[in-house]
């Protein structure tokens, strides 16, 4: 499939909108993940932090989310690199480390629903973790 003309740029060189655009919507960074405490492993939960719309899987206040959730991230160009949690299908990631986006991808297939039935996304098997019960 072809991929969009901007990916040829190098990160850096995009601007803020092609470099936001890379986000698929799965919403899988929102998960909020659990670290064991012996092995470092990190796994995600089926909770997502509260903000996360569960029928849009998008941000319901993505300009203050960082005001709201101190330690939500903002992925950058510059530390793409360091989020090696990240899934493997994640635009952002893909774009960083050479790959070509996935044929699910809205910038691919003009569908930004389709992430949701051909890719990562857990829509529907997720919860808010304000419904979360901590052991």
């Amino acid at each position: 499939m072809p991929q969009p003309a901007f990916l040829a740029k190098p990160m850096n060189a995009m601007s803020a909108a092609e470099w936001e655009s890379l986000c698929d919507g799965c919403g899988l960074c929102c998960q909020i993940s659990l670290e064991d405490e012996d092995t470092g492993e990190v796994t995600l939960s089926d909770a997502a932090c509260r903000y996360l719309c569960l029928n849009t899987h998008r941000c319901l206040d993505y300009l203050h989310r960082q005001t709201n959730v101190p330690e939500c991230i903002k992925v950058t160009p510059e530390n793409i690199h360091s989020f090696t949690w990240l899934p493997e299908t994640c635009g952002y990631r893909r774009v960083a480390t050479g790959k070509d986006l996935p044929v699910w991808h809205h910038l691919i297939c003009g569908d930004k629903q389709r992430v949701h039935t051909d890719g990562p996304s857990r829509m529907g098997q997720i919860f808010s973790e304000d419904d979360a019960v901590w052991e």
